[in-house]
């Protein structure tokens, strides 16, 4: 797609006739931090479970080199490639066929309504330390119902809203770990980084503390078709992201551990708030803790913008019903973010340990495919037009994906029997599922649609749907028919 193209694809218009707002670089830059970030909170616990400061900096400095740099790469080519709300689901369809795709779609929304059901929770945590009343339940759940409220209907007013409120309270909730770590400079002792104590190491812990905090780069994908001019866009963002991120994660690390002597045991969920009244004082430690629960809010507003588009785009893919597909005269996708919202009320009483385990082996079988899907796309489909590029060639990007695949491999290895059956039945539900789906279909019991994909290049016909009269129109639908473009969700 030339540029004259994606501006014409960039003023598209609601149903109430007025151009639908698209995400531009700053905003998107804040909405891809608050899908893999949202800032340090929560990292505590990898320096209690590495036994010290030594594995908890190693790991914020290499976990990125090995998965996070490797993750964003590819998302930007793809991204880029298919510049669709599908996201991964459509490189996964194209790839390897709409059956596949629909189970990893299905896992990831799943999983990412999990993960969203915990930030409300996080939020009243943090209050009932100035305000008790949220430890007993009558009062926690009224308000757990009306955050939920309150932030799916901030979704439902539109992305460039929920965009440019990530931006404000990515600047509220960092400035005060970047004055953390200036206040901190002149106590810091470098010898104290060096602190470990291999008999307290939790690898299983650790391991998947490192993976859940720098994982989901690819979240941004399923909101492509929203963003502005996306070729140049969507690489620009994930770039600034991942510094970011990484600068996020190792500031207040640094100040923390560096700045005064404390033991490994200590470092639990919340500690920075200590950790800046012992540096600064109250006033900072306050600071932190406010800036902890409005962050959890931008965590919950990206995740379902997230999670709601993904349904969108399955939807235009033909993979769920049309209903999915429909749009209020703000852009949002109204059924997916109801649909949404209600699996965050369902889901919210799982433990906070028990859905990060759950989260990361859906996510893991997920990205191995993925991974997959990348390399056979290039091995396939040369010819692509991909608007950015990894500059590998095949046997590069092969390698490349390597090390996040033994990563991958390893963190379903360290899973619970729990884990497991869990993981096992959402596997079993999303087949089921979709036979169900295709029955429905083949039966015109429910009402499905399809919307041509486009990719970056115009004339890879391969990757469009196929009209459902084609045998009507010309021999020619014959020949762009392959396994991503008979209808996403057909009975094959």
């Amino acid at each position: 797609m030339d540029e004259e193209a994606e501006e014409v694809s960039d003023n598209v218009k609601t149903s109430s006739g007025k151009a639908r707002p698209k995400i531009t670089l700053l905003p998107l830059i804040a909405l891809i931090f608050y899908s893999v970030c949202g800032g340090p909170f929560g990292v505590e616990d990898s320096v209690k479970s590495g036994g010290g400061p030594l594995l908890a900096l190693l790991g914020f400095l290499i976990f990125p080199l090995i998965w996070s740099i490797p993750e964003a790469l590819v998302t930007a080519e793809l991204a880029t490639s298919f510049p669709e709300n599908g996201g991964y689901v459509l490189w996964i369809s194209t790839a390897f066929g709409p059956f596949l795709g629909f189970q990893v779609g299905f896992w990831r929304w799943f999983s990412g309504v999990m993960d969203n059901a915990l930030y409300p929770l996080m939020f009243l945590d943090y209050l009932k330390h100035s305000l008790p009343i949220f430890n007993r339940l009558i009062a926690r759940l009224p308000a757990l119902l009306g955050i939920t409220f309150s932030l799916t209907y901030l979704n439902y007013r539109g992305l460039h809203i929920v965009g440019f409120s990530a931006v404000a309270i990515a600047i509220f909730s960092l400035c005060p770990f970047l004055i953390m770590g200036l206040l901190s400079i002149p106590r810091i002792k470098p010898k104290q980084w060096l602190v470990v104590d291999f008999k307290m190491v939790n690898w299983r812990g650790y391991l998947n503390n490192m993976f859940w905090n720098l994982n989901y780069w690819d979240g941004v994908s399923t909101l492509a078709g929203e963003v502005e001019n996306p070729s140049k866009t969507l690489p620009k963002a994930l770039f600034g992201a991942v510094v970011l991120v990484i600068c996020t994660y190792l500031i207040p690390l640094l100040a923390g551990t560096g700045g005064f002597e404390s033991k490994a045991s200590e470092w639990s969920d919340g500690y920075f708030a200590e950790v800046g009244m012992l540096i600064g004082g109250v006033w900072l430690k306050w600071w932190i803790q406010a800036a902890a629960a409005v962050s959890n809010m931008a965590l919950f507003e990206a995740e379902m913008s997230g999670d709601a588009f993904q349904l969108l785009g399955m939807s235009e893919m033909g993979m769920l019903p049309a209903v999915f597909a429909s749009r209020s005269k703000y852009g949002t996708p109204t059924t997916s973010i109801l649909c949404s919202a209600t699996g965050v009320v369902s889901l919210s009483w799982l433990s906070f340990q028990e859905i990060i385990e759950f989260l990361n082996f859906l996510y893991s079988i997920g990205m191995l495919i993925e991974f997959a899907a990348f390399v056979r796309l290039r091995i396939d489909k040369p010819d692509l037009r991909r608007p950015y590029r990894v500059p590998l060639q095949t046997l590069g990007v092969t390698i490349l994906c390597v090390p996040p695949g033994i990563l991958l491999i390893l963190v379903m290895c360290l899973a619970s029997f729990k884990t497991l059956i869990v993981s096992g039945s959402v596997i079993v539900l999303g087949m089921i599922l979709h036979v169900a789906l295709v029955q429905a279909k083949d039966r015109n019991w429910i009402k499905f649609e399809h919307v041509p994909t486009k990719s970056s290049d115009s004339s890879l016909e391969s990757i469009q749907m196929v009209p459902q009269d084609c045998n009507e129109v010309t021999q020619d639908c014959n020949e762009v028919t392959d396994e991503a473009s008979t209808g996403l969700l057909s009975s094959d």
